[in-house]
């Protein structure tokens, strides 16, 4: 039987940050790229790289049925007063098809960054103390701790890990039981070429492996310093990326369900720095997934 999470965020989404273009003149073909993967059949659109609400509501004007998900808003660039007034605004357009994502980022992007896990706690009982509140089923956590893993079972309607390997999927559900949701994120490089698709791959993920939040996960997971050096090594980015071609994509995505996601979140990099809206790939996708298409 499907649970509630199928049903609201389906069993693939699609991850990206270029669904709220900084530049108005972008807004026509972000609206016309989600209108189709709300058609194509996938379950959630995350906006990834700290989008504001602004940004979000004309992706949720643009869409009917698909679920719309930030992924993540920062807590350090917006006060949650304003976080629960935009959210009740969007949710009356959005018909409950809005879900606010929240994380604490990274120290180097914030400077006002301390004491992350608090500083969470107090975010969420602001949320609920707001005059207009977001409900714990309305929101979902960056978490890739076991601290804010078991916050977000609590406090939240559950987790949305970034960067993570099937195995801390695994860890990930075992901490938050066997209800909450666990929609990780999984980087995507269609190319059968693997030394060009790790090329690709290596190129985004360079910049995340300064990033202690990350580093300190991935060490706890079995991986060694040396695993970071030059954008990553071989082991590293075959646990982290599904590289290679449909199948392989369709393959890995089923070792995060098999491991416990509830939903998994699709990044695809096309090496194209001018291809920011993959949508050939992520119509290809859709089709090798087995997405039934919404008319």
């Amino acid at each position: 039987m499907p649970s509630d999470n199928d049903a609201r965020f389906g069993r693939i989404g699609i991850w990206s940050s270029a669904l709220h273009p900084s530049d108005p003149r972008g807004l026509s073909a972000v609206s016309a790229a989600v209108a189709e993967l709300d058609a194509l059949g996938y379950g959630t659109i995350w906006m990834g790289g700290s989008p504001s609400l602004d940004q979000v509501a004309p992706v949720v004007r643009a869409t009917r049925h698909i679920t719309v998900a930030t992924g993540i808003l920062s807590i350090w660039e917006h006060t949650a007063q304003a976080v629960a007034e935009r959210t009740a605004r969007i949710q009356k357009d959005a018909g409950g098809r809005f879900v606010l994502g929240l994380g604490v980022s990274h120290g180097g992007f914030n400077p006002n960054y301390a004491r992350p896990y608090s500083a969470m706690v107090e975010y969420l009982d602001a949320l609920d103390a707001a005059a207009d509140p977001v409900p714990a089923s309305g929101r979902v956590l960056a978490a890739l701790g076991p601290k804010m893993l078991k916050l977000s079972a609590g406090r939240a309607a559950g987790a949305h890990p970034y960067l993570v390997t099937a195995e801390h999927t695994a860890q990930a559900r075992a901490t938050l039981g066997p209800h909450a949701l666990l929609a990780p994120e999984l980087t995507v490089v269609l190319d059968t070429d693997i030394d060009r698709a790790r090329t690709v791959a290596r190129g985004m993920l360079s910049m995340y492996l300064q990033l202690p939040n990350y580093t300190d996960n991935l060490l706890r997971l079995g991986f060694a310093e040396g695993d970071f050096a030059d954008g990553g090594s071989n082991r590293l980015l075959a646990a982290l990326f599904a590289l290679g071609d449909p199948g392989t994509v369709r393959a890995r995505v089923d070792e995060y369900l098999a491991a416990g996601a509830d939903h998994v979140a699709i990044q695809v990099l096309s090496g194209d720095r001018g291809e920011d809206l993959p949508l050939a790939q992520w119509r290809t996708l859709a089709e090798a997934l087995e997405l039934p298409p919404r008319v």
